[in-house]
């Protein structure tokens, strides 16, 4: 099965010093990097997905400015496609699905930050459009959540959001399992 690895959000203003900083982000970008240098490696489509929200009021991922940079642990070499998204799904109103398709991709491999956002809701999509997910949940991240007053640790919120999307969306794993199983 023909399968490529996509990179969703990592980018600055999720990292110490931006506008929006997540839970660990470096321990989650530093799995994405080496699920990225294995599909290097292997030569195999990798496809960077990167929020810029257009609204002016935005808190974070604003237009020209370094928060909404590619994180430099992941940043993308030449030939490989940076994928611009103003929604947390992936493939609305982007050109993802027909790259997918003109690459006959059958498999996805997914990781990026936020885990309750945009990596639930991309993951959703692709499983909607027939793809095969594994989804690598330690390249994966998300921040604390406020519920009712009542305050949600990012670590629970990610837990509860890989146990979701476990076996009827994605086959979650981490990178050294899914690095070793798929090699």
């Amino acid at each position: 099965m023909k399968k490529a690895f996509i990179l969703i959000d990592i980018q600055n203003d999720y990292f110490p010093g931006g506008r929006f900083e997540l839970n660990q982000p470096e321990a989650a970008a530093q799995n994405a990097k080496r699920a990225l240098d294995y599909f290097r490696k292997k030569g195999l489509p990798v496809f960077h997905v990167q929020h810029i929200n257009t609204k002016a009021e935005a808190l974070f991922f604003s237009a020209d400015t370094v928060g909404v940079n590619i994180n430099s642990l992941v940043s993308p070499l030449p030939g490989e496609r940076v994928i611009i998204k103003n929604t947390p799904d992936s493939f609305f109103n982007t050109d993802l699905l027909p790259l997918l398709n003109e690459l006959a991709i059958e498999q996805l491999v997914i990781c990026g930050m936020m885990s309750h956002m945009c990596v639930d809701t991309t993951v959703r999509s692709a499983k909607r459009l027939g793809f095969a997910i594994e989804l690598l949940s330690d390249a994966c991240t998300t921040r604390d959540l406020l519920w009712e007053n009542t305050p949600v640790p990012a670590e629970l919120v990610h837990t509860v959001f890989m146990a979701a999307l476990q076996n009827s969306f994605a086959d979650v794993k981490d990178t050294m399992t899914f690095i070793k199983s798929d090699s």
